[in-house]
Parts: C-alpha cells; structure tokens; sequence
C-alpha cells in the first residue's frame, strides 16, 4: 500500500502559495500581509516535507510596512526561476491603500535577496511571471479599461512583456480573460503554464472567502484569445456548505515533477467548533491529472482531501524543530515575525545572552504600529504555549507578558503590570471590535521579578495561566471563547499569531522585559 501524506501541508496562516520547481528540488511562498519579515520561502525534495530557508523580504530597505492596516501589505507572490535567478513578484498595499508590484531576485534562495524592482504602469495585485523562449512576460489583474459599472468588482487578466534588463514592461497589452462569468468576484492571481500545443490560464475567482474558486481557460497562443474550461469552476469547495471540513478553497498553482505527475499547492481552511477558522487560511496540496486537454485536479474526488499517497518522488524527511526556542542563537528563529517594519533596535539576543529582551515602547497592539510584538503562527486548533519572563514594572503604564492576535482590534492579552495602589498584578484583557475589556485581575503579593505565562487552547477555548514559581500553574480568570479572534468575525485575509508583548502603553520607558524561552506545541485537545 503506497505511503500516505497529510494535509495541510503548511498549517497556519500561509495563504496564496505559489510553487516552482529547479531540477529535483521545489520552492513555496505565501502571502505575509502586515507581517515582517515578508514572504517566506520553503524548499522541499518530495513536495511533502517543507523546511524554511529564510524571508525574501527580510531588510526594511526591502519593505515598507509603516502604517499599514490589517491585511494589506504584502499580497500573494509568486515565485518562479529563469537561467540561475529565482524571481518573487509581488503586491505592496501601502498605509494609503496605493498598491504597486514589485520583484526581487536571488541566485541563492536561501540567501539575500536583491532591492525590490518597482515596475511602472503595472496596477492590479497578485501577479505573476512566464519564461519562454528567452523572454519574460508579466501577467495580472486590473480593471477594464471599458469598466461596466454594473459589475464593480470586475477585473480582467492582461499580459505585457517584461524587459529583464531594465525590470520594466515593454511592448503590446494584451487581454486574455476576464474569468469565468461576469457575476464572480475579482478575477485575480493569475499563473501561466505551457503543456503540449496549449497554454493554460490559472486564476482564483469569486473573492477569497467561502465562494473562493479555481477556474481555468487555455489558447494555442500565448496572447490569446483564450477559451474558458467546459468544468469551471474546476476546483471549489462552496457547493459543500458551511458545515464541510475544509472551506475556502482557492488561489492555486500547478507544478509538473520530475516523474512527469502534476501537483497543484491551493489555499484552504478548517473551520471547527462552528464557522471558525482561528489557524487561516493553510497551504494543502493535491494531485492533478489531465483529461482531454483539460485539468482535473484532485484526483478522484475532484476536491481537497485530508490524505493522499504521496507523490512518486524519494522521501525526504526533515528533522522537526525544537518545541522550545531558548533564544541562544545569533538570529531570531524563522517562525518569528514581527508587526510591520522594525524602525529600532527595540528587541536584542545579546544584551542579555540567552534571552529575548524586549524594550518598552509607547506603541501598542491597538495601533497600525510597529509594537514591541514577537510572534508566531498558531498551527494547531488545540495547543500549549509556555513562557519564562523577567519583568519589573515600574508604573502602571508599563505592561509586559503574552498576547493572541488576530488585529489591532481584535487580541487576547495576559499581561503583567501595576494597579491603582501600584501593586503588581496580572490582567486577562480581551480587545474585541476595537473595545478593551478587562477580564480579570490577580494580585501577586509576592513577585520577585520573575512570571511563567501557559496559555491553552483546546479547539476555540483559550484558557490563560500564571506561575510565580515552575508548574504551580494559577488561572488567570475564566476560559474565554476565542470566535472573535477568527477572520469570519474580525474579518481579513490573516490567522491567530502567539507571542511576546511589552509596551509602556503610549508612554516612553527605559524599562525592558526578557523572556528565557518560549515553548509552543500542538496538543491533543
């Protein structure tokens, strides 16, 4: 019986993957949003196993994240590879919604890669790259120049040739689509392959929620004109309902292996204990066959599945990571971000070896800001996350501890601080549709400089916990029912991010918190 593989292959918030392959080695990308470093980069030899190499956006000359709202940012990328360059072409959504498309190029993708190449008079978002014959050519969305303002969120597919010398656009437009039928939402990220005497057109239609879909049309040409596939919408799990255990399904890529089987990395989400989904949109992965000169992706089934046998390349499995970060190496590790573009050194390794050290600074979660916020992806729907901080406030508006977040308006945070009679306590805080609730408040009579944070969640269940000394666990208030911490809810394109906060709540301080170590695992519920 052939091995088997499990899907998600990416869990957590990694949405809008792209894929490409360089002889018996595959690289993946997802969209990032607000989250600095952006646009990770993962390689795999069995399109099973996935490590992360590094960030290809990882120097705040490369990104400009200031200001920036919930799920703007960096938008889908793409990745592909032309004569010994790796090329990512991407969408930058700025702090006034201005969105311009730029790529960056590596000869090592696990090295650093170049100064983004701003193109001109390229609008629309999520495009892409096709190599062929010596020449480059960029794909996107845009809206029509004769807009039917009957449909207003209509966009059309268009093509211009790109001049690798210049990383300029040159030359004739030309429109290939404009998707499956006027009534679907924002035709968009589209991709560009050549098989046999077609080439085929891959786009994601009826927006990125539960009607996302996959649709697809080919030509004998590469210009056009382009005919649309008698199956669209080829790949969709809408039909299902709201109850079906993977939704959303959309934003595809196709790769073609070695062994000449057809793989395609979609974007999907779990939603659990109702119309949730707390861990995003996940990458997944599914085998395509060819009928008739037309795709059919999901083998079998003709959707996305839990499990599928795996595809016919060697197995390549990879050690798994520490569970436990104890911050005694140079670097921050990959699972690590940050919100938005790191303006000063606020966050040091060396200042006290062996910790995180985070500085107090006037910015707070409820802002499009750069807050003293390290973090990383919630990937199971029930985990533990463990903690060890040093913190000593020393006015009430300096706060330090752990957060859940979705946005700017929606976090749970359990933190330590300074009441009133300026004792030391702890604070369960709840921001929900941009209003902050204190849910709890414990006294700690006996602080000595040092706290364990646990926080548990067991499916939408979120429980938080305090130690003033290993394992004598202490809850901090209630249970509180983590719905409102799901994109169904908060809305946007992004999942729940875990992590160490402080602030010194809009006030300067030259105060600090460190943390020891920082442990997150997937649990059994």
């Amino acid at each position: 019986m052939p091995a088997h593989f499990q899907n998600p292959i990416l869990p957590g918030c990694y949405p809008d993957p792209s894929i490409c392959r360089v002889q018996d080695d595959y690289y993946l990308v997802t969209s990032t949003f607000e989250w600095y470093p952006g646009v990770p980069i993962f390689h795999s030899r069995d399109l099973v196993h996935w490590q992360q190499l590094g960030h290809a956006l990882a120097r705040p000359s490369q990104l400009n994240l200031d200001g920036v709202a919930p799920s703007s940012g960096i938008f889908a990328a793409t990745i592909r590879w032309h004569e010994g360059l790796f090329y990512i072409i991407t969408t930058l959504s700025d702090q006034h919604h201005q969105r311009h498309n730029f790529i960056v190029t590596a000869r090592d993708p696990a090295g650093e890669w170049s100064e983004p190449y701003v193109l001109d008079n390229a609008p629309g978002i999520d495009p892409s790259l096709f190599f062929e014959a010596g020449r480059a050519w960029y794909c996107g969305n845009r809206t029509p120049q004769q807009e039917d303002h009957r449909h207003t969120s209509r966009r059309e597919i268009w093509l211009q040739e790109l001049d690798l010398t210049t990383m300029q656009l040159i030359g004739e437009v030309f429109v290939l689509w404009d998707g499956q039928s006027r009534g679907e939402a924002v035709p968009e990220a589209p991709h560009l392959y050549h098989r046999g005497e077609y080439y085929y057109l891959l786009i994601a239609e009826g927006g990125t929620f539960h009607e996302h879909c996959v649709t697809l049309a080919r030509s004998r040409s590469l210009t056009g004109p382009y005919e649309a596939c008698p199956l669209n919408p080829i790949l969709t799990h809408r039909h299902l309902g709201y109850n079906a255990p993977i939704v959303a399904v959309g934003h595809a890529d196709l790769v073609e292996t070695q062994t000449g089987e057809w793989w395609m990395v979609v974007l999907g989400a779990r939603p659990y204990d109702g119309y949730y989904y707390n861990l995003g949109r996940e990458t997944w992965l599914l085998p395509c066959t060819w009928e008739q000169d037309w795709l059919l992706p999901g083998t079998g089934t003709g959707r996305v599945e839990f499990s599928y046998p795996c595809p016919s390349l060697p197995r390549h499995r990879l050690p798994a990571g520490p569970a436990c970060d104890h911050f005694d190496t140079p670097a921050l590790a990959l699972c690590w971000n940050m919100l938005r573009t790191p303006r000063s050194d606020w966050y040091s390794l060396t200042a006290r070896p062996g910790w995180l050290r985070l500085a107090l600074r006037p910015p707070t979660l409820a802002e499009h800001a750069n807050a003293s916020f390290i973090g990383r992806r919630q990937q199971h729907m029930n985990f533990a996350v463990r903690a060890r901080m040093d913190f000593l406030p020393t006015t009430g508006y300096e706060l330090a501890g752990l957060a859940v977040i979705q946005n700017d308006r929606f976090h749970l945070c359990c933190l330590c601080g300074r009441d009133e009679d300026d004792t030391v306590v702890v604070r369960l805080e709840r921001r929900a549709h941009g209003e902050t609730t204190c849910l709890a408040v414990a006294v700690l009579p006996d602080y000595n400089g040092t706290l364990f944070w646990k926080i548990e969640a067991h499916g939408l269940e979120y429980r938080c916990y305090y130690a003033l000394q290993p394992e004598a666990w202490q809850a901090c208030g209630a249970a509180v029912h983590g719905g409102f911490l799901s994109s169904t809810v908060a809305y946007g394109f992004t999942g729940v991010y875990l992590g160490m906060y402080a602030t010194g709540s809009g006030q300067p301080s030259a105060g600090h918190a460190d943390f020891d170590w920082f442990e997150y695992v997937g649990t059994a519920g």
